[in-house]
């Protein structure tokens, strides 16, 4: 189970896999009046626009850290592990990463309340259609499932945070 782990977290294939699987999934439970070579083609299309945005992503932070996709794959497992590496290059790459995405978050957090009211509007739309149409049930699940989605994001983007500062500050109390 560990190197499957490891393979999906280092492997790009590996995920555009499991997203063309999901995708195609979805469109076989969503849209069963369609071909399946349609749910072929949109599986794809969707697994080729999240696979070159998550390759993106990983060359822009190799570029900011200096490093590989692979060591920065495995340095944020240490850093989800809080683990502090013992090579002093491996430090200074990791330094470098935890710099990068403290700072991604810090820019994110300016853009979070507004997320957040998006998200409220669309749960309040939902009461006041729910409201006008008489079914109060779905719309109830759906606002309730919003709020709990919300909390979980300013939960997980506290805890993000805080882990990185702790990770900042082990770096430089072994240094």
């Amino acid at each position: 189970m560990h190197s499957l782990k490891q393979w999906f977290n280092h492997s790009l294939i590996a995920q555009a896999l499991v997203l063309f699987v999901l995708g195609m999934g979805f469109g076989a439970l969503f849209r069963r009046d369609d071909h399946p070579g349609l749910w072929v083609a949109h599986s794809l299309i969707y697994t080729a626009v999240v696979i070159g945005f998550v390759a993106f992503q990983r060359r822009r932070t190799s570029r900011a850290t200096g490093a590989g996709p692979r060591t920065v794959v495995s340095l944020n497992r240490k850093i989800r592990r809080r683990e502090v590496p013992r090579d002093p290059e491996e430090r200074v790459i990791m330094g470098r990463l935890i710099d990068d995405q403290l700072g991604k978050m810090e820019r994110g957090k300016r853009r979070l309340p507004y997320w957040l009211g998006f998200t409220g509007l669309i749960a309040v739309g939902m009461l006041v259609l729910g409201a006008t149409t008489g079914s109060l049930a779905f719309p109830l699940v759906f606002a309730v499932g919003v709020i709990a989605f919300c909390f979980w994001i300013l939960w997980m983007h506290r805890r993000s945070v805080e882990l990185h500062h702790h990770m900042r500050s082990a770096l430089q109390n072994r240094g």
